[in-house]
This record gives C-alpha cells, structure tokens and sequence, in this order.
C-alpha cells in the first residue's frame, strides 16, 4: 500500500508566509476575514495565521465557502500567463522576428519592468533577451535549411551582419555555419495542474519533458546537448504542439499512453530501464528491484534507481511510478508531492505484477 507523508500544518503555515515556490500544487490557503483562497506564493499582503484554512485542492476551498483570489488566480495551472500579457504573447507568436523596444512594449499598455520581472521569473531571461533568442533560434533554422548567412541575419531582424554575428557567438557559443550540422531543440513552456513544464523536441521527436526546477533542469539540457549534439532554442514545432495537446489530455484523464515520437540520449543500460519503466501500466508501480529484475540485472538495483533518476522525459516514461519496496514513496525529481498527485491521477494503489 502506498502512504503519503503529508505537510504539517506548521510546515504549510510556513511555506505560506514564505512564500515557498516549491508547495505551489500542494494546497491552496483560506483566508478567514476575506473568504478568498489563494496560492501559498500568493503576493497578496499576509493575514494573521490564526485566520488561515489549509486546503488540499481548490475544490475543497470552494466547497468550504471562500472565493478564489483575483491576483493569484488558483483555479488556473500554476504558470499560467496573466490575462494582462497575453496579448503582447500572442504577438510574439504571430511574429517572432519583430524586434521589442521598451516604447513598443509601452505602445502596448505594458510597463516595461513588470513584463521584464514575469519573463524573468517564468523563463529565466529578460523579455528582450527573449526575443533575441527567438530571432536567432529562427535564424539559425534558415541557415540549416541552405539559406546564406547574410540572408538569414536579415529574415531574423539583424540591419548588420556583424552584429548577427556577434549576438549569434555569444548566444550559442558558435558561428551560424560551425552550427550548420547542429540538432536544434525547439523548447516552450506549457502549463499543467501541478506547475509549468518544459517541453523540447527535435523535428522528429520529443527528447525533453520536465517540470520546471532550476536545479534539476541545467543537468538534463546539458546531458541532452551533449547526447544529441543539440542546441536549444526558445521556439515550438509539431511535435511541441503534439506533445503539450497529449500532457492536457493525460491531465484531463483521457488519456493513458503517449503516442508521440522520442529520443532518450543514454548508454544501453539506461535505454533498458527506461524502456522498462514506459512498460509500466498505468495505474500500476514497482520497486526498482523489481526493475532491475525485469532486465536481468538483479543486482543493479542501485545503479536501476540512477537511470531512473535521469529519465528526462517525465510523464511520457513514467519514473514516477517506482516506488520504495515498502511502498512508500521515494525520490522524485519533481518533488514528492508531485509524484503522490500522479500516481493519484493514475490511481495507483500497490506495487502491480499483473
């Protein structure tokens, strides 16, 4: 039987006042003298903590009377673009070479700071740094497919070649024709119940699906790099697109397998546990000497539980479907709260050997 070590109160009071990212999904909180519920990184002013209610879900604080909060919105994935930037996003979307000044951004009924503070904080760069990776990322597309360097520059935004040049070294490390023979990774955000996902796909398949987490994250982008002699590149493709429509059905719960294409840079070893861990049926665990077992390597349960700790393809190949062989749950890259939900959603209850 799986059993869940659940947050004290003590410990959700102090995430709360913390403001703590990483309990983000794991309750919502009722403020008493308002009735609204909100995120525990709500940026809300902070009540008294006796006026606060703990709740494991948004359904459970609706039931309970209180109102979801404005600023926070917890009835939408965490992640989720405010309403007041989704038009400037989409206009990235229908022209992603446009070069952003902050006038452009002010044009648009936008401060300039707030949009820079949300990119920063959700992507890890600047909005204009964001831009720019996408200029380039779309350029170095047209050098791959033959166009000539001096043509590319101009098609991404560049009045100068050198310039290009310049910008194009120092975001990948590389000149546009040393990077001709390059794999681009197409890489997006996508919002789900239980926090933003990075999602990275090649043209043909999909080779990155992790929940966002800056310590995590860097390890498994520079591994993938290194397998697959790939850069990254702030952009969507098919199978993005693909990939993002099948995490919301799996979410929604109507859908039980993924279908779309991937790519798993790894030894031969990691290859067999990871193909051991896609063939765990949903609704079902196992113990990582149960793996180790499946693959004939009875002995390896340590070096099982390692490649299984790699898997950077979350969901798709479920690691969180390994569990300890007491039944408890165990390490997970994307925290153990995470791991409890989607064994929940797939409603898991022993370790399966059917």
């Amino acid at each position: 039987m799986i059993t869940h070590e659940l947050p004290t109160e003590q410990v959700m009071l102090e995430a709360f006042l913390a403001r703590d990212t990483s309990y983000d999904g794991v309750f919502v909180t009722g403020v008493q003298t308002t009735g609204i519920f909100c995120r525990p990184t709500c940026s809300a002013k902070k009540p008294r903590p006796e006026n606060v209610h703990f709740f494991g879900t948004a359904h459970e604080a609706l039931l309970s009377d209180f109102r979801p909060c404005k600023r926070c919105r917890p009835m939408e994935p965490s992640g989720t673009a405010p309403e007041w930037l989704r038009p400037l996003l989409a206009e990235i979307e229908t022209d992603p070479g446009r070069r952003w000044t902050d006038q452009d951004v002010r044009a648009a009924g936008l401060s300039p700071t707030r949009v820079r503070r949300w990119f920063k904080q959700h992507h890890g760069m600047t909005f204009h740094a964001y831009g720019r990776a996408r200029r380039l990322g779309a350029a170095l597309g047209h050098v791959k497919q033959g166009s000539r360097v001096s043509r590319a520059a101009f098609e991404a935004g560049y009045d100068s070649l050198s310039w290009f040049q310049a910008a194009f070294r120092q975001y990948f490390g590389s000149t546009p024709t040393e990077l001709e023979g390059a794999t681009v990774v197409r890489v997006d955000r996508i919002t789900t119940p239980l926090g933003p996902m990075l999602v990275g796909a090649t043209d043909d398949a999909l080779c990155l699906l992790e929940f966002v987490d800056p310590r995590a994250l860097p390890t498994q982008v520079a591994r993938i790099r290194k397998g697959l002699g790939a850069v990254f590149v702030p952009d969507r493709n098919g199978i993005v697109d693909r990939a993002a429509r099948q995490v919301e059905s799996y979410f929604a719960g109507t859908l039980e397998a993924f279908s779309v294409p991937t790519i798993a840079p790894g030894t031969n070893f990691q290859k067999a546990v990871w193909d051991a861990l896609a063939a765990i049926p949903y609704g079902q665990t196992r113990s990582c000497a149960e793996l180790a077992q499946g693959i004939g390597r009875p002995s390896a349960v340590r070096a099982v539980g390692s490649a299984n700790g790699m898997n950077a393809l979350a969901i798709v190949v479920p690691c969180h479907r390994v569990i300890g062989a007491d039944g408890k749950l165990v390490g997970y890259g994307g925290g153990l709260w995470r791991k409890q939900r989607l064994l929940e959603l797939g409603q898991s209850v022993s370790p399966g050997r059917t």
